[in-house]
């Protein structure tokens, strides 16, 4: 029996009929068995055109994965410099805060300071009354 140029072993049938016969089966007997066991190993073996399918298939999740990757690569990138500019806002924001702060507090500081002299200068010319 010939092979096919689509099967994926080399099986000789020719043989494998010739040794069943010898050993007892008939010919139509041998032929049958031949025929399936072929059909057994090529349904399912791997043929070169299945290998270089899958190695194509292979291929094309590579890329795919490697376009995901640069892709979150570069969204990744893009968030972090977006958190780092937005950082640098609060820092900024919160640095003028502080300065105003400071300035607020230096001013209720000289007021208290003020006051507190106020109050001195009262105290002492009370006891200066108070004793002349």
């Amino acid at each position: 029996m010939p092979m096919s140029a689509s099967e994926a072993i080399n099986f000789d049938t020719h043989k494998f009929v010739k040794r069943l016969t010898e050993n007892g089966f008939t010919e139509q007997q041998a032929e049958v068995l031949a025929e399936e066991q072929a059909s057994l190993l090529n349904s399912n073996l791997a043929t070169q055109a299945d290998i270089e399918r899958t190695n194509a298939n292979i291929e094309s999740l590579r890329q795919e994965t490697n376009a995901n990757i640069e892709s979150l690569r570069q969204e990744t990138n893009a968030n972090i410099e977006s958190l780092r500019q937005e950082t640098k806002l609060n820092i900024a924001e919160l640095k003028a805060y502080i300065e105003e702060s400071k300035t607020d507090l230096l001013k209720w500081m000289f007021i208290a300071l003020a006051a507190q002299g106020g109050l001195i200068i009262t105290c002492v010319v009370t006891l200066i009354k108070l004793f002349l």
